[in-house]
């Protein structure tokens, strides 16, 4: 089913809506929750949420793409699981790849001196500034949370050479909101 038309069930609050979303987006829902809590318990918990977060915010959100808003709201509901989940254990195994992003570039004058509107732009900016090759490895570290060795796999290029553009973008970033910062 066309996301539209799911989009139309969750506007008229059809149950079908949730089964038509499950359906098309549990699986990569799934492989999103399981590659950031580790866990396919909790992974299913994440879709659950995902689905009942989807029932209780369509409407008033009317997201373009269907697929790329339960992506998001799914990645942030896994990432809050996480947390809770190390936060009850104490310990961390490795690094969040959102804690690698927050340690290279977080300036806490500069972060408050944006609004959330103002943020979200210079990050689209920011994300548009980068060759395609750029973007594709920056948003699939910090986005879709996927490990060095897989995006240099599913890209075709080497580990260094993955670890190199991360490296440089966030440098890029920092100096980007630095900038932006600075302005204001």
């Amino acid at each position: 089913m066309e996301d539209d038309k799911i989009v139309g069930l969750f506007l008229e609050r059809d149950e079908m809506a949730i089964a038509q979303t499950s359906e098309k987006y549990g699986p990569a829902i799934l492989k999103l929750s399981k590659r950031i809590t580790g866990s396919e318990g909790a992974a299913d918990e994440c879709l659950n949420d995902t689905l009942l977060s989807l029932w209780k915010n369509i409407p008033p959100a009317l997201p373009r793409s269907l697929g790329a808003y339960a992506l998001k709201t799914a990645r942030n509901l896994s990432f809050k699981r996480l947390r809770h989940d190390l936060a009850e254990k104490r310990s961390i195994n490795s690094q969040l790849p959102l804690d690698e992003l927050e340690a290279a570039i977080c300036d806490e004058k500069a972060y408050e001196a944006f609004s959330d509107a103002e943020l979200s732009a210079a990050l689209d900016g920011f994300l548009r500034s980068l060759s395609p090759e750029a973007r594709a490895v920056f948003l699939k570290r910090y986005f879709f949370a996927d490990t060095v060795p897989e995006i240099a796999k599913d890209l075709g290029i080497s580990q260094s050479k993955v670890n190199s553009i991360l490296w440089r973008a966030r440098k890029k970033l920092k100096e980007a909101l630095g900038r932006k910062g600075a302005e204001k």
